[in-house]
Protein backbone atom coordinates (compact mmCIF):
# COMPACT_ATOMS: atom_id res chain seq x y z
CA UNK A 1 0.00 0.00 0.00
CA UNK A 2 0.94 3.55 -0.91
CA UNK A 3 -0.46 6.62 0.23
CA UNK A 4 0.00 10.10 -1.03
CA UNK A 5 0.00 13.13 1.65
CA UNK A 6 -3.21 13.80 3.04
CA UNK A 7 -3.08 17.26 1.44
CA UNK A 8 -2.45 16.23 -2.26
CA UNK A 9 1.18 18.19 -1.73
CA UNK A 10 4.71 17.48 -1.81
CA UNK A 11 5.38 15.02 0.72
CA UNK A 12 7.43 11.92 0.86
CA UNK A 13 4.70 8.73 0.16
CA UNK A 14 4.89 5.77 2.84
CA UNK A 15 4.33 2.18 1.79
CA UNK A 16 3.82 -0.60 4.26
CA UNK A 17 1.98 -1.27 7.78
CA UNK A 18 -1.75 -1.62 7.56
CA UNK A 19 -4.12 0.25 7.68
CA UNK A 20 -1.65 3.43 7.75
CA UNK A 21 -5.83 5.86 7.12
CA UNK A 22 -6.67 4.02 11.12
CA UNK A 23 -3.01 5.13 12.48
CA UNK A 24 -3.87 7.65 15.52
CA UNK A 25 -0.88 9.90 17.10
CA UNK A 26 2.86 8.87 16.20
CA UNK A 27 3.30 6.16 13.49
CA UNK A 28 4.37 6.15 10.21
CA UNK A 29 2.23 9.10 9.08
CA UNK A 30 3.65 11.41 11.84
CA UNK A 31 7.38 10.90 13.01
CA UNK A 32 9.94 12.57 15.15
CA UNK A 33 12.73 13.70 12.29
CA UNK A 34 15.04 11.68 15.13
CA UNK A 35 13.25 8.46 13.90
CA UNK A 36 13.99 8.83 10.71
CA UNK A 37 17.90 9.98 10.51
CA UNK A 38 20.12 7.30 10.14
CA UNK A 39 17.20 5.12 7.94
CA UNK A 40 18.85 4.16 4.73
CA UNK A 41 18.01 5.24 1.16
CA UNK A 42 17.43 2.17 -0.51
CA UNK A 43 16.76 2.03 -4.83
CA UNK A 44 13.82 -0.64 -5.76
CA UNK A 45 16.70 -3.09 -6.89
CA UNK A 46 17.64 -3.25 -2.92
CA UNK A 47 20.94 -1.58 -3.29
CA UNK A 48 21.70 0.78 -0.50
CA UNK A 49 22.23 4.32 -1.70
CA UNK A 50 23.09 5.91 2.02
CA UNK A 51 21.84 7.30 4.97
CA UNK A 52 19.37 9.82 5.90
CA UNK A 53 21.62 12.00 8.18
CA UNK A 54 19.27 15.33 8.45
CA UNK A 55 15.70 16.89 7.27
CA UNK A 56 16.60 19.98 6.53
CA UNK A 57 13.04 22.16 7.30
CA UNK A 58 12.59 25.47 5.58
CA UNK A 59 10.91 27.15 9.12
CA UNK A 60 9.37 30.07 7.40
CA UNK A 61 7.54 28.09 4.98
CA UNK A 62 6.65 25.46 7.70
CA UNK A 63 7.79 22.68 5.20
CA UNK A 64 11.03 20.11 4.92
CA UNK A 65 12.68 21.10 1.99
CA UNK A 66 15.00 18.61 1.26
CA UNK A 67 16.43 15.40 3.10
CA UNK A 68 20.46 15.08 3.42
CA UNK A 69 21.92 11.69 2.51
CA UNK A 70 24.83 10.35 3.55
CA UNK A 71 27.11 8.64 0.97
CA UNK A 72 30.23 6.84 -0.02
CA UNK A 73 33.95 7.29 1.60
CA UNK A 74 34.93 5.04 4.73
CA UNK A 75 33.98 5.76 8.54
CA UNK A 76 32.78 9.23 7.43
CA UNK A 77 36.08 10.31 5.34
CA UNK A 78 35.06 11.03 1.85
CA UNK A 79 31.56 10.94 2.10
CA UNK A 80 29.18 12.88 -0.13
CA UNK A 81 25.83 14.18 0.82
CA UNK A 82 23.04 14.93 -1.70
CA UNK A 83 19.88 17.29 -1.12
CA UNK A 84 17.03 14.51 -1.83
CA UNK A 85 13.63 16.48 -2.42
CA UNK A 86 11.57 15.05 0.55
CA UNK A 87 8.96 14.20 -2.65
CA UNK A 88 11.39 11.86 -4.01
CA UNK A 89 11.56 9.59 -1.86
CA UNK A 90 9.05 6.94 -0.18
CA UNK A 91 9.12 5.61 3.37
CA UNK A 92 9.07 2.13 3.54
CA UNK A 93 7.61 1.32 7.24
CA UNK A 94 7.70 -2.11 7.31
CA UNK A 95 11.78 -2.05 6.71
CA UNK A 96 12.33 1.35 8.39
CA UNK A 97 13.78 2.26 4.95
CA UNK A 98 13.62 4.87 2.19
CA UNK A 99 13.42 4.33 -0.97
CA UNK A 100 14.73 6.14 -4.27
CA UNK A 101 13.54 5.28 -7.67
CA UNK A 102 16.90 5.84 -9.06
CA UNK A 103 19.97 3.77 -10.16
CA UNK A 104 23.35 3.59 -7.74
CA UNK A 105 24.76 5.63 -11.06
CA UNK A 106 22.35 8.35 -10.81
CA UNK A 107 25.13 9.80 -8.18
CA UNK A 108 27.74 9.97 -9.94
CA UNK A 109 26.19 13.42 -11.30
CA UNK A 110 24.01 14.20 -8.97
CA UNK A 111 24.43 18.02 -7.44
CA UNK A 112 25.68 17.20 -3.72
CA UNK A 113 28.30 18.81 -1.30
CA UNK A 114 30.41 17.69 1.37
CA UNK A 115 30.03 18.08 5.21
CA UNK A 116 32.37 21.56 5.59
CA UNK A 117 30.65 23.20 2.69
CA UNK A 118 26.43 22.67 2.84
CA UNK A 119 24.03 24.67 0.39
CA UNK A 120 22.84 28.20 2.00
CA UNK A 121 19.88 30.27 0.59
CA UNK A 122 23.04 32.89 -0.15
CA UNK A 123 24.69 30.64 -2.29
CA UNK A 124 22.05 29.65 -4.65
CA UNK A 125 18.77 29.93 -2.85
CA UNK A 126 15.78 29.05 -5.24
CA UNK A 127 17.47 28.92 -8.34
CA UNK A 128 20.04 25.90 -6.52
CA UNK A 129 16.57 24.38 -4.89
CA UNK A 130 14.64 23.89 -8.08
CA UNK A 131 17.90 22.44 -9.93
CA UNK A 132 18.31 19.97 -7.00
CA UNK A 133 13.97 19.06 -7.81
CA UNK A 134 14.63 19.06 -11.23
CA UNK A 135 17.54 16.19 -11.21
CA UNK A 136 14.87 14.43 -9.14
CA UNK A 137 12.21 15.44 -11.75
CA UNK A 138 9.84 16.78 -8.64
CA UNK A 139 8.18 20.08 -8.03
CA UNK A 140 9.64 22.24 -5.54
CA UNK A 141 8.30 21.55 -2.10
CA UNK A 142 6.85 25.22 -2.38
CA UNK A 143 5.00 24.93 -5.36
CA UNK A 144 2.24 22.31 -4.75
CA UNK A 145 0.71 20.48 -7.57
Amino acid sequence: MQTMPPDGGTGARIQGIEPLQDAAGAGPALLTASTLTGNNVVNLAGDTLGEIEEIMLDVQRGSIAYAVMASGGFLGIGEKRFAIPWSALVLDADRHVFVLDVDKSHFDTAPGFDKTHWPTQLNGGEAWHRDVHAFYRTPVYWEKS
